[in-house]
């Protein structure tokens, strides 16, 4: 059963609540990250051993983001919703509260498990509580927040960090998951669905948390450990690589499978989430890469690092008032062909950068970024889903989202991994030509002498210089990657089924009844 669409104030308090439950999730994933070096400091770890705040709830949110069609069957979209974000914000507190690191990491495993319906389940109810011509605009918010979600997270955490303590990056989301929960509970209580209890499949929840769990461990600590030349890692990918097999098996044959991956016999929702997997996978790399070039090798404190990143997020909270006519007026397939290539043009723009580029430079390009990124995700989601019905919406949207987010952290592992190597590979080019006699020596070596230094701190300078050229070198290498990788992922787009946008407005896109 399916009530009428909200309206007015009613809708307004809706939609603010059901957008802060996305952002406290998206949030989380990434405020963090700065914070590391003091959280481990205050907690008497290393900064290596501080990593697992972030790689526990990266393994909780992995396992539970496909579950999310399945526990709504159970408990109810509405209840499960408010459920996750009361957990949330109480696991938030114990996380700010962590009197040891063991306290924290167990905490923060358990709020990404309760996280992972967050993200599908608010999507879901967004387009449900809109009327049927306005879920384009739906979809605008959810994407206004998913891109601006990981650019203030640094921000936010370099600056509670720097001027408070690290407790507070967690007790933020006290106040956003008190509104939210309240909110949500009253405004939705009519778009509750009714509760279907199968039989639970308790192996296909073995295998998924052991071939997700272990693959999310592994593509986290894989840079850290060297990765193949590491047993650890071999017995990780053993691991993951079998129970994805057995999963697969289990799953497509099961009568009440805990994945619906059936589903993937569509062919919008499978080729969708492939070309929605792959660029976001380099969205999220190209976040990561460039704070942290800007941070290691020209100078950046956390704070100016996501200031300089930040203007990323300025178009697509403005253009999402204009997303649902752009989609009315133009062919859908059009718009995601357009996105692509403007995509790839903006990497290829970072791929051209040198180590003399200015923060307004830094903070030019990636407003331009910002274009592209304000279109491609909406209309990406509403051919992915154009198909599917709506007693599997929840379903679809939980492994869509899985795919989507967890290509995302697959894309830090590969591009960080990437731009090491590159860097490592151009810095031994580099050297090759600091000896006596070659025009580049001297011109590197002469200023550096004129200090009046000694040979070891001249060499050191040097190499310092080396260095940072070499890492400007794999950053430009890294985006030209992700534009190809962009530019190749458009012919798949004209597979996908679609239809007119006159079609497209008569559709009615609902969760599981």
């Amino acid at each position: 059963m399916q009530s009428a669409p909200l309206k007015g104030l009613t809708l307004m308090i809706a939609t603010i609540c059901l957008s802060l439950a996305t952002f406290m999730q998206i949030l989380d994933t990434s405020i963090a990250n700065v914070a590391i070096p003091y959280i481990a400091g205050d907690l008497g770890v290393s900064t290596n051993q501080g990593t697992w705040v972030i790689t526990s709830f990266a393994v909780g949110s992995a396992i539970s983001l496909p579950l999310t069609g399945e526990i709504t069957r159970r408990l109810g979209a509405v209840k499960t919703i408010v459920l996750a974000v009361i957990l949330f914000t109480l696991l938030s507190w114990l996380c700010g509260f962590a009197p040891t690191f063991p306290f924290l990491v167990t905490c923060r495993f358990f709020q990404g498990v309760v996280s992972g319906p967050l993200i599908p389940l608010a999507q879901a109810l967004l387009m449900l509580i809109y009327p049927k011509e306005k879920t384009t605009f739906a979809l605008s918010i959810f994407t206004m927040i998913a891109v601006v979600g990981p650019i203030l997270g640094p921000i936010l955490g370099g600056w509670f960090t720097e001027n408070y303590t690290w407790h507070w990056i967690f007790y933020i989301n006290i106040p956003f998951g008190i509104i939210s929960a309240l909110g949500c509970s009253r405004a939705l209580k009519n778009f509750e669905t009714p509760k279907i209890i199968n039989p639970f499949d308790y192996w296909g929840l073995a295998l998924l948390i052991l071939s997700v769990g272990s693959l999310q461990i592994m593509l986290d600590k894989g840079e850290q450990l060297d990765w193949f030349g590491s047993s650890i890692i071999i017995f990780l990918c053993v691991i993951s690589s079998i129970s994805f097999v057995f999963l697969l098996i289990r799953e497509w044959f099961h009568d009440k499978p805990l994945l619906e991956l059936s589903l993937f016999k569509n062919r919008n929702f499978a080729l969708g989430t492939f070309i929605t997997s792959l660029s976001y996978m380099c969205f999220f790399g190209a976040v990561v890469i460039t704070p942290l070039w800007l941070q290691t090798q020209m100078g950046y404190t956390a704070l100016s690092a996501g200031l300089a990143v930040a203007p990323m997020g300025i178009i697509p909270v403005f253009f999402s008032m204009l997303l649902p006519k752009l989609l009315s007026t133009f062919n859908i397939r059009w718009i995601i062909l357009t996105c692509f290539l403007m995509l790839g043009a903006v990497y290829l723009l970072f791929a051209h950068l040198a180590t003399n580029v200015s923060f307004a430079e830094v903070a030019t390009l990636r407003l331009l970024f910002g274009i592209p990124l304000a279109i491609y995700f909406t209309p990406l989601v509403k051919l992915t889903m154009s198909q599917i019905p709506p007693e599997k919406f929840s379903s679809a949207a939980g492994i869509f989202n899985f795919c989507r987010i967890f290509m995302g952290g697959a894309g830090t592992s590969i591009f960080v991994y990437l731009w090491d190597r590159r860097a490592a590979i151009h810095h031994a080019k580099l050297v090759e030509h600091l000896v006596p006699n070659d025009l580049g020596a001297d011109t590197l070596m002469k200023p550096i002498e004129a200090l009046g230094l000694g040979q070891e701190a001249s060499f050191e300078i040097a190499n310092q210089i080396v260095d940072q050229q070499a890492f400007m070198l794999a950053s430009n290498d890294v985006f030209f990657f992700a534009a190809t990788l962009c530019l190749l992922l458009t012919p798949l787009v004209f597979l996908c089924n679609t239809k007119s946008p006159k079609d497209e407005k008569n559709k009615t896109v609902t969760i599981a009844d």
